[in-house]
């Protein structure tokens, strides 16, 4: 008999209440023009949940043939779904991005926006548990991933995502920062960018058993990979070969210098670039470029 999937257990109606907007635990105070946040999930109106949906390659049409479903039952046919085609984490990280609250927050100061989001996100989370806690388990969030394990279970932020970086890992999270890029979120696919190539980079260089050395800095990590990988550029090879390895290190410190004056990841100021459609595309597919190449190498070391 099949072990029971433990995302099943957010199908339950109470929790699909919290997760479609249904269920409010009071409000953020602020000094804002705005007023108080409500802290809730985002309201989910039937067409949006079908968009979702229709997202997540689950065909739907809200109000088809004339016949509506409740909004917890569209969110409940499409976990299911997610469930049996393994994308329930995606989900989960897909309805808790911050890009799903600019409707909510639009108008705050980004101080405001940033602390309503993590109060509402902390809070939900925790009232989910009180559900599931009585079963004894928990929802854990885990950087963009989400898992449920039994309470109690050592849950390390670094150590489950670094065990599970491989090509599928680094397509995914491209594909969710293209996804951005349709969106129109060309900040967020930014972000993304840089998460992914500091993931591959701290991935590669803890399977030499060393520390990445700052995390924050992706210049830094790069440099520690080209250390222990002895990735300098060999006047015995191929120069086109060299000249490739020199076009990875420029993609990198692009797309770090456009993270720092142009993702979402920093306040607005002064230096803060807009930038185009076509230049969010060339920096999704540059980072996986970039990524997957660091990758091979750190797995073929290891071979």
């Amino acid at each position: 008999m099949a072990e029971r999937n433990l995302f099943e257990l957010l199908r339950e109606k109470s929790i699909l209440a919290i997760l479609d907007g249904d269920e409010g635990f009071g409000e953020i105070e602020t000094t804002d023009l705005n007023g108080n946040i409500e802290i809730s999930m985002p309201y989910l109106s039937g067409p949006a949940l079908c968009d979702i949906s229709n997202r997540f390659g689950l065909p739907v049409t809200y109000g088809w043939n004339g016949i509506y479903q409740s909004r917890w039952a569209y969110l409940d046919d499409l976990l299911e779904h997610c469930i049996k085609n393994n994308r329930e984490s995606d989900l989960l990280a897909f309805l808790f991005s911050k890009g799903e609250f600019v409707d909510k927050l639009k108008g705050y100061t980004p101080e405001v926006i940033e602390s309503a989001y993590t109060k509402i996100v902390e809070t939900v989370i925790s009232k989910i548990n009180g559900i599931l806690y009585f079963g004894g388990n928990e929802l854990v969030m885990v950087g963009d991933s989400f898992v449920i394990e039994k309470i109690g279970t050592s849950v390390k932020v670094a150590a489950p995502l670094i065990k599970t970086i491989d090509r599928d890992y680094i397509v995914k999270l491209s594909e969710r920062a293209m996804q951005d890029v349709m969106d129109g979120n060309y900040d967020s696919a930014i972000t993304k960018s840089r998460t992914l190539l500091e993931e591959v980079f701290c991935y590669v260089i803890e399977k030499k058993n060393e520390t990445p050395s700052e995390s924050g800095d992706i210049g830094k990590l790069y440099n520690q990979v080209k250390q222990l990988y002895d990735m300098h550029q060999d006047r015995g090879m191929d120069n086109r070969i060299n000249g490739l390895l020199s076009g990875l290190e420029k993609i990198l410190s692009a797309i770090a210098e456009m993270r720092n004056k142009g993702s979402d990841s920093h306040g607005i100021g002064a230096k803060r670039i807009n930038i185009s459609e076509h230049h969010a595309r060339l920096f999704v597919n540059s980072a996986m470029t970039m990524a997957d190449f660091v990758l091979a190498v750190g797995d073929r070391s290891a071979g």
